[in-house]
């Protein structure tokens, strides 16, 4: 499976997007969380294609960044657009 992450590299994104790396539960924090996962998980799996189990956690957490943007759209539409400019998540 891909790599864990460390206490160190979770307070380091949730401090830059959270505000404070105590700051766990922002909806930015989280969405940039998942994004690191993804990008780690999508590394392992271009490598290892045949590990089922990493591709469904791989898709859940796909689902999860997705309903959290789609929260934070209809939210504030303002820091949606910062937030997939700063993650290069879609080129829009």
């Amino acid at each position: 499976m891909a790599e864990y992450l460390t206490k160190e590299k979770k307070q380091e994104i949730f401090a830059e997007y959270g505000g404070s790396e105590k700051n766990s539960g922002s909806v930015e924090a989280q969405i940039a969380l998942f994004t690191y996962r993804i990008k780690s998980l999508s590394e392992h799996l271009n490598s290892n294609h045949k590990d089922h189990s990493c591709r469904k956690a791989l898709l859940q957490l796909v689902g999860k960044r997705r309903r959290l943007l789609t929260y934070l759209e209809k939210k504030d539409i303002q820091k949606y657009r910062d937030l997939i400019a700063k993650l290069e998540i879609r080129s829009k």
